[in-house]
Parts: structure tokens; C-alpha cells; sequence
């Protein structure tokens, strides 16, 4: 693995690497390392906090396979996102949950983006920062993604500055979301979920048969009342033993972040986000309750996920129950997202836009 220059201090960047076969770019720091697989999604495969040596990203059982290479035992019925799913973090467009058809264009779990090879470009390798942009166009839909990836030297903060597009000549429904999965180097039953939430909302299927909550439900955040009549605090993150696994909403967010923190070992993993974008985290948890395939009660991992839309149900039923955001021809909107580490506390109050912990 080669670096673009020789530089061995400060930011550094690796953009000429593969892992498992795919092309990734690295971008790191004194304090972070973060490693891109540009070949699939500009999935965040690895988000490093160095001090602690913690990967907060979750890693699928399955592997980071190639999709030239690994070929499916059976039809895509639900699209191939899941049999290519490696864990880390996604970026989901123009459809969120399983498949769904969207005037006409057939589209698989979670869309298109997430499981497309993105073009790359070095915008800045400097010793104070180092910036990649990454770019996609979707096949089925006219969207046109691009995102900026940024760490600044000193700085536990990754910036993200992105811009879609239609590029159409029409007006043209979306879901969009971050998907970051987080996994064992971080979770236990000591860890603690802050988010300015007013509302935890229970998907209105039943996902799996180890949920906590009635499917359709709706609860005061962070407390909730189980199968049983018991009250479940939702902020808190049960452990593997749990046996459980749920899919619910933070909803009527009053601000755009949140944090999990581990008590014990005193680090958590952080994001902000414009929250007129993106009002609703999803809050998918499987405590080795995810029994059957895929999972087969192999897992433990926790996603906090920002999105525009709710619930996870597909294009198709987000536009029909108003849920879909709408983009005009030509429309370009812009936003910025951080991702961050903390450590050295219990627990955090809040996450100001520039990243700040409260």
C-alpha cells in the first residue's frame, strides 16, 4: 500500500490500494484512519479511532465480496444488496427497505447507489487535510450523487459535503440515507444511545420474531412498553445475550445528531446532520436475535441511521403515504454530514453543527 506521496506525518492519503479485490481509497489522520471501497458504494469500510484501536464499523459474517467474482445461488427477487452486504456504512438512494418498483423502474433492497462502483478524485493532499471526492450516477432513476471526504490534522471529525442531483427532466421521488453499522469493537450493555428524539416508532411489519415492541407502535423516547406491559429504556443497548433484535424510528427530532457512548470504556462514535434533511433516525438492532437467514442469530451490531424518509418500506409506499422528498429537474441540493469520535466521557448532552461535544 503506497502512499500518493511520501509523506509519513500529518494527513496522509492512500488512493492507488485494493482490499479483497476492490479498489479503496484511505484517508487518515493523527487520530483516524477511514478506508473507502470506491469499487462498491463508497461504502465506509473501516472508521479507525487510533488512540483506543476502535473500529467502530460492524463487519458482516459474509465477508466484503466482489460482485464480478461471487455469484448468488438463486434470483435477486429482492436485488442483491444483501448478498454483497459487508457491513460498515452505506450510502442508500433512491429506495429505502426491500425491493419496491417505482414507476415502472424495478428497484432492489436499498436501492442502487450502495451497490455500484463510484469514480474518485484527490481534491487535496496536504499535511493539514486530506480530501477525496467520490461520484455515481444511478441506472434506473436520473440521479447524480457526489460527496467530498475530508480530515482535517488533529481532528477525531470526518466531514462529509455531498450534492444530488436530477438530472432528469422531470420531477422524481427519493429516499436517502447513511447507513453506518456499528459493531463490537464499541457495543456492549454498557452502552448508551443520545439523540433528541420525541418519539421511538416501531416498523409496522413484524421483522423479526425476537422484537421488543408491537409492530405499528409508537412510544415516548427514550422509554417504551414491551410485549409483556414492562417498560424497556430504548437508550440503552442491551447486550449479546439479549437475544433480541428490533427495527424502530427516533422521530420528531428537535436538532440533527446523536451519540452512542461506551460507559465503560469511556468512547463513543458521533454524527451530525442537517436535520431538515434528514428528521428521522432509524435505529436498527440485532443482540443475536436475527434468527434465520441472513443471520441466523450470528450478530451483534447496531446501525443509527439519518434519513429523509420513514419507514423502511420502499419508494413505492413512501410516495403513497407522503413520505418520499421530490426532486425538480435540475434541482442540486447540498448538504454537510460529520462523523466523529469522543472520548474520555460517560456521555455526551449534545453535538454542535461544527462537531463540538456538549
Amino acid at each position: 500500500m503506497s502512499h500518493s506521496g511520501v509523506r509519513n506525518f500529518g494527513c496522509r492519503l492512500t488512493a492507488d490500494a485494493t482490499l479483497a479485490g476492490h479498489a479503496i481509497v484511505v484517508l487518515e489522520n493523527d487520530l483516524l484512519r477511514v478506508t473507502v471501497l470506491a469499487d462498491k458504494g463508497s461504502d465506509i469500510y473501516e472508521f479507525l479511532y487510533k488512540p483506543l484501536d476502535i473500529d467502530f464499523m460492524w463487519r458482516s459474517p459474509n465477508g466484503l465480496r466482489r460482485p464480478g467474482v461471487t455469484v448468488p445461488s438463486a434470483g435477486g427477487e429482492a436485488g442483491f444488496f444483501m448478498d454483497f452486504y459487508e457491513g460498515g456504512w452505506q450510502e442508500i438512494l433512491p429506495s429505502g427497505g426491500p425491493n419496491t418498483v417505482y414507476r415502472g423502474a424495478p428497484l432492489g433492497q436499498h436501492g442502487e447507489v450502495s451497490t455500484i462502483p463510484w469514480t474518485v478524485r484527490i481534491e487535496q493532499d496536504e499535511a493539514e487535510r486530506v480530501a477525496v471526492s467520490f461520484r455515481a450516477r444511478a441506472i434506473r432513476t436520473p440521479f447524480l450523487i457526489e460527496k467530498t471526504l475530508a480530515l482535517e490534522r488533529g481532528s477525531a471529525i470526518l466531514h462529509l459535503a455531498e450534492r444530488l442531483t436530477n438530472e432528469g427532466d422531470e420531477p422524481v421521488d427519493f429516499m436517502w440515507g447513511h447507513h453506518p453499522a456499528l459493531g463490537e469493537a464499541l457495543l456492549d450493555d454498557s452502552c448508551v444511545i443520545h439523540a433528541p428524539a420525541r418519539t421511538l416508532a416501531v416498523h409496522p411489519g413484524q421483522l423479526f420474531e425476537t422484537q421488543r415492541l408491537a409492530p405499528g407502535s409508537h412510544h415516548p423516547w427514550p422509554l417504551a412498553t414491551g410485549h409483556d406491559g414492562r417498560t424497556i429504556d430504548f437508550s440503552r443497548v442491551p447486550g449479546p445475550a439479549a437475544r433480541v433484535a428490533d427495527m424502530t424510528y427516533l422521530t420528531d427530532l428537535t436538532a440533527g445528531w446523536y451519540g452512542i457512548t461506551n460507559q465503560r470504556r469511556q468512547v463513543g462514535f458521533g454524527m451530525v446532520f442537517p436535520h431538515t434533511v434528514f428528521p428521522v433516525i432509524w435505529y436498527w438492532l440485532v443482540a443475536r436475535g436475527g434468527l434465520g437467514p441472513p443471520w441466523w442469530g450470528r450478530t451483534y451490531n447496531l446501525a443509527l441511521e439519518p434519513w429523509t424518509s420513514w419507514p423502511g418500506t420502499g419508494l413505492a409506499e413512501a410516495v403513497e403515504h407522503g413520505q418520499a422528498r421530490r426532486l425538480g429537474a435540475g434541482e442540486s441540493p447540498a448538504v454537510e454530514i460529520k462523523a466523529l469520535a469522543y472520548a474520555g466521557v460517560e456521555g455526551i448532552h449534545g453535538i454542535r453543527p461544527d462537531g463540538t461535544i456538549e
